[in-house]
């Protein structure tokens, strides 16, 4: 028994030294979701792109959050992000579809759903800089158009913000959206931790105890 709980005490000390980089800081953030005034198609060929500011820089990304609008019944799946120098050009940093989860939805006066939708990934290291985040080729279950919900930045506290927010080519600005950008500093502080380190860990913890006894217009 005792060595069982000396176990079950270096696992939980183990588990809390990698689960505490997982709260990720926000890096930056336009404010909350509106989700009553308007709101920007980011699939069927359209693009939606925001600055974001990153002070102080040496930071990675790993995660997004926005709001969006969506026909009753439809969830989103997945997304599109970019981060680049440029609105949807010049340097791209990160260009991959990602996976999200959708939380805390409500309806609107329109008779759409807002809801959170977040993503974590491994995403890259950004200096001291402005860049810019696309968001383009939402997928939903029933393949319905998606909207990012127009926030105009109010109530942001970030360096920068509000945002500045352009479709497309950036032939002509719109108000910006509601998004919160995640990560931490590269030297690990406040990132999300390898899926693999966990797993090893835990695969340990079970291994030794096995020894003594099998146990989302």
């Amino acid at each position: 028994m005792k060595t069982r709980v000396c176990l079950l005490t270096l696992f939980a000390g183990a588990v809390l030294l990698i689960a505490s980089p997982m709260a990720a800081q926000v890096l930056y953030e336009n404010g909350p979701i509106n989700g009553e005034t308007d709101a920007w198609t980011i699939n069927e060929g359209f693009v939606v792109n925001d600055g974001f500011t990153i002070a102080p820089g040496n930071n990675r990304v790993t995660g997004l959050s926005f709001g969006a609008w969506l026909f009753p019944g439809d969830v989103l799946q997945s997304v599109q992000v970019i981060m680049s120098s440029l609105p949807f050009g010049g340097e791209f940093f990160f260009n991959q579809q990602v996976t999200v989860t959708q939380s805390g939805c409500f309806g609107n006066q329109y008779g759409f759903n807002v809801c959170t939708e977040t993503a974590s990934f491994n995403g890259p290291i950004l200096g001291n800089d402005v860049y810019w985040l696309s968001l383009l080729n939402a997928t939903v279950n029933n393949g319905d158009p998606v909207y990012w919900d127009e926030n105009s930045g109010v109530d942001c506290h970030s360096t920068g913000c509000p945002s500045q927010a352009c479709e497309g080519n950036c032939l002509g600005s719109i108000p910006s959206e509601a998004f919160s950008i995640m990560g931490g500093t590269s030297s690990g502080t406040g990132t999300v931790p390898e899926p693999g380190s966990v797993a090893l860990i835990a695969g340990g913890f079970i291994a030794m105890v096995g020894l003594l006894r099998r146990r989302g217009f």
